[in-house]
């Protein structure tokens, strides 16, 4: 019988893992996916390291990223998260610096034009660093801990000292279950929940236009930090930017059968661009995650057209009403780094999601101090895709003692700091490392 059964092997499965194979429990680590080398540019989300293998971004703040400040309070937030950079430095992360987003006089001109900003120290791996740690991480996890690669749990049972679970071709015991399976094993988890008797809550969906600018626009905020974080209290809810990219371009992104603009850091190519690109994304909540998924559908999936289809506009046709044509867009001062439909956006995104737009750019130009270009460009539509929410104690375990849920999959972390620390911080209490 195993201590532990971690089903998913993303960053907060690896966290959890590492924390429980040091202090000397039996793991069994399970995942859909494959081994890391074996991971393909097509399986973004299964395998290990999950979607830690992509840039690899963590951001290291109490006040955005999921709710886990709000589970464990803000100071044990923070020092999980000391913790999580610290274990990833261990393997190497320490080759490039972290950065902070805090600057007091920024903060200070931001509150005075309606805006706020978010404070966070970033260390961004970039997907060649990332690739390296996470290697080095599943070579010591492979030392003591038993892996089950493109293996799916068909079945958990409770049992008086445990757990049974079963696969396609294996029984296992175990006295814990711990759920890791990220936002990509959502419907396998909602299936198991159900079977178990548990009752997932409402589900979060983020939407938003992702905005291509010339980067000398941003230059003024960003003298001392790579990047900043601002947050706009609308009426219809609190507007943050979201993925800022100095000199980075927009792709491709290819999630819940949509297509989506995202952004691409400068150092993923070997040159950077003339543009900053970031989303500005707005928060919607629904009852179920089926509701949540038909309302994106229903958006972006009007605007993918059952292609990968993504419409582009220039802000000053926006501000006028009118749809931006070619021949605009091929004079267009700002150069579109993505491959994009010209289009109107009034009449392919929500009126809501507009209007916060128009009133963010108008506050964005307060705090520039200069109107932004008219050729800045607008892209329909980002999307961020969280897990229902799941009730759980302050050690995520759930009405089931013995099972448990931690990172994205609770519905309480969306980012792989908190993820990663929601590993760590269950890790600790599982081995009574925990002063809580």
């Amino acid at each position: 019988m195993y201590d532990v059964t971690i089903i998913g092997a993303g960053v907060a499965g690896i966290f959890l893992a590492h924390e429980l194979m040091e202090q000397g429990q039996t793991v069994l680590l399970v995942d859909a996916g494959k081994p890391l080398e074996q991971r393909t540019k097509q399986e973004a989300y299964l395998g290990f390291g999950g979607l830690g293998k992509s840039e690899g971004k963590y951001n290291y703040s109490a006040g955005f990223g999921g709710e886990l400040a709000e589970k464990l309070g803000p100071e044990t937030t923070l020092r999980l998260m000391q913790q999580v950079d610290a274990l990833l430095c261990r393997y190497g992360a320490d080759e490039v610096e972290s950065y902070s987003t805090s600057n007091a006089v920024l903060a200070d001109r931001a509150k005075a034009v309606g805006l706020e900003t978010i404070e966070t120290t970033v260390r961004h791996l970039g997907t060649a660093l990332s690739e390296r740690i996470l290697r080095q991480l599943e070579t010591v996890l492979w030392e003591s801990v038993t892996f089950r690669f493109e293996t799916s749990v068909d079945t958990i049972k409770k049992r008086p000292n445990g757990f049974m679970l079963t696969t396609g071709i294996e029984t296992f015991s175990s006295q814990r279950v711990v759920f890791a399976t990220g936002r990509s094993g959502t419907e396998w988890m909602q299936a198991q929940l159900q079977t178990l008797g548990l009752v997932q809550n409402k589900t979060r969906l983020d939407l938003g236009i992702r905005i291509e600018m010339e980067e000398t626009a941003f230059r003024t905020l960003l003298q001392d930090t790579f990047e900043t974080k601002l947050a706009y209290a609308s009426a219809a809810g609190t507007a943050v930017t979201y993925c800022m990219n100095p000199k980075g371009r927009i792709i491709r992104k290819h999630q819940e059968g949509l297509v989506m603009p995202d952004g691409q850091n400068f150092r993923e190519q070997d040159t950077g661009t003339t543009n900053l690109n970031f989303t500005l994304f707005l928060p919607r909540y629904f009852a179920t995650l089926e509701e949540a998924n038909h309302y994106a559908a229903s958006v972006i999936g009007q605007i993918n057209q059952g292609t990968d289809r993504i419409v582009v506009q220039r802000l000053g046709d926006l501000r006028a009403g009118r749809s931006t044509l070619s021949d605009a867009l091929a004079e267009n001062k700002v150069r579109p780094t993505l491959e994009a439909t010209p289009g109107n956006l009034i009449k392919e995104v929500p009126g809501t999601d507009i209007s916060v737009l128009l009133e963010f750019l108008k506050r964005l130009e307060y705090l520039l101090e200069t109107p932004l270009s008219s050729d800045t460009l607008l892209y329909g539509m980002d999307g961020k895709f969280y897990a229902p929410m799941l009730s759980t104690s302050i050690t995520f375990e759930t009405d089931i003692p013995g099972l448990y849920a931690i990172g994205d999959c609770s519905g309480v972390t969306h980012s792989l700091s908190q993820a990663a620390a929601s590993g760590l911080y269950l890790g600790q209490h599982l081995t009574q490392k925990n002063s809580r």
